[in-house]
């Protein structure tokens, strides 16, 4: 091999991600890498609004084929990057937010109302009378949300535009939990006595309904679905009518290239556990994964890399998913004039980031394990999976060429925190030689709820610089990469 090689970890018993072009054309520039490590510091983000486009544009191609009105809103709580905002507003989307300064800089960007929806969790009044005041529908969640958002709208003699968030739906004879939103067993019963002209709630413009649900299931999401359809019918004969129901994110994407390295790892995660093979993670950590009586128990708590149905997929089988009567969620929103709109976050900003930190140490811990410290922390490339399950790729300067020597190592990645656990990876890592110090460690895919949702700056630690990458020219060069702040 040639020196300034760079090398994915585990090369065999991994697991390989799907990576982009894009990628693999930074990484195969050292010089340039190491350029935008000496200007900014360490860690980098990378992130490339060319692949949110890809993505945006996989969803309106469904939405068209299925011949469905649509809303695609970007939830901007996946990545806190401007450059998404700014690329959903040009692909003529709309934006989730979450918090006042997700609405408030989203505004900055260019949202207007019909571009933005507020969907917080927790509406302090600064938050409301913003939405308000530039007309953007507020997703309410509770009965204080309606006292507060009416007077409010009172207050600044309007109407405000709203959604109702439901949750408890049935599926298969099982009520769903939510600790979100309003029980869809009480929700027509509210509206008609509290909601309307000379009612309780005479400052509303109810527009839509809307729901997030927990998890993955595409049916749960297509039922959901069909008990919200019957709901905006029965309220048709009520004086109410709807735009618009929101099924919110969870589109799941796939990480991964092999089916059968993720179904291997598991396998091996459990044997070790048993302790019929070496542990494969740090200090044999099960990922949720325990052992009682030999037995293995519990569930991995990872999100679920590997998916055959995902993406534009996912989106897919929820719109043909038929009612007991064989009409699908596609028709029947087709027949009420109803507009689905999804709020997707990790799904439109896959492939669109990469986060790139420098070897800083090596050593051996008591065990004779080998950790490679890198000048990042946990928090800056952590979700609320139990460990990030995509192999890292290792920028050598000097990759040794000498096949009939074996330099290849194990090691664990850790992080600036002084904490025990400050592990970024907690796999295992195959690595065909120790790294040296600022070699540069490369993980891939890391913009949907990795590079930013945890992210703290404990210590003091400055948060880590975001870079946007565009392919303004060939080969790659420094002139490609600009701070996300700047315009």
């Amino acid at each position: 091999m040639n020196n300034n090689d760079y090398i994915k970890g585990n090369k065999e018993k991994g697991l390989t991600p799907i990576t982009s072009q894009w990628m693999h054309d930074i990484m195969s520039h050292p010089k340039v890498v190491h350029k935008l490590f000496t200007q900014y510091g360490s860690p980098l983000n990378i992130l490339h609004p060319a692949s949110f486009t890809k993505n945006c544009t996989k969803f309106k191609e469904v939405f068209q084929s299925n011949n469905v009105k649509s809303g695609i809103f970007y939830a901007r709580k996946a990545n806190k990057a401007k450059a998404f905002v700014k690329q959903a507003f040009k692909e003529n989307i709309g934006v989730d937010t979450a918090s006042e300064r997700e609405l408030l800089q989203s505004l900055q960007l260019g949202g207007a109302g019909e571009h933005l929806v507020l969907t917080s969790a927790i509406k302090t009044e600064k938050q409301i009378e913003i939405a308000l005041q530039n007309k953007v529908p507020i997703v309410l969640d509770n009965d204080d949300e309606c006292i507060l958002v009416n007077n409010l709208a009172e207050k600044n003699n309007c109407k405000a535009r709203v959604a109702f968030r439901l949750s408890g739906f049935y599926v298969e004879g099982n009520k769903l939990y939510s600790r979100f939103g309003f029980d869809i067993d009480e929700i027509e019963e509210y509206l008609i006595n509290h909601v309307g002209d000379g009612k309780t709630y005479s400052n509303f413009k109810v527009e839509g309904l809307h729901f997030h649900l927990d998890g993955y299931s595409t049916q749960q999401r297509s039922e959901a679905l069909l008990q919200c359809i019957k709901l905006i019918q029965k309220l048709k004969n009520r004086h109410f009518s709807f735009r618009f129901i929101d099924m919110g994110g969870g589109i799941l994407i796939n990480y991964l290239k092999h089916k059968k390295e993720w179904l291997d790892f598991d396998a091996r995660l459990k044997q070790s556990l048993k302790g019929e093979i070496a542990p494969v993670t740090f200090n044999n950590n099960g990922l949720g994964y325990r052992i009682e009586g030999g037995i293995i128990k519990g569930e991995r708590k990872t999100y679920p890399y590997f998916n055959e149905i995902n993406s534009e997929r996912f989106l897919e089988g929820i719109l043909k998913y038929s009612d007991e009567n064989g009409s699908s969620v596609a028709t029947l929103l087709q027949k009420e004039n109803i507009e689905i709109r999804i709020e997707p976050g990790r799904s439109l900003v896959n492939q669109s980031g990469i986060t790139m930190a420098k070897v800083v140490h090596r050593k051996k811990d008591a065990k004779g394990q080998w950790l490679i410290g890198l000048e990042m922390n946990m928090s800056q490339m952590m979700s609320s999976s139990a460990d990030f399950m995509l192999d890292p790729y290792v920028m050598y300067a000097n990759l040794n060429e000498d096949q009939t020597e074996d330099k290849s190592v194990e090691v664990y990645f850790t992080g600036a925190y002084c904490l025990e656990r400050d592990l970024l990876l907690k796999r295992k890592v195959a690595l065909p030689q120790l790294p040296e110090i600022n070699d540069i460690v490369v993980f891939v895919n890391t913009a949907g709820y990795m590079m930013h949702f945890f992210e703290t700056q404990a210590h003091l630690f400055e948060l880590a610089p975001n870079l946007v990458y565009t392919e303004t020219s060939k080969p790659v060069e420094l002139s490609n990469f600009k701070l996300d702040a700047d315009d």
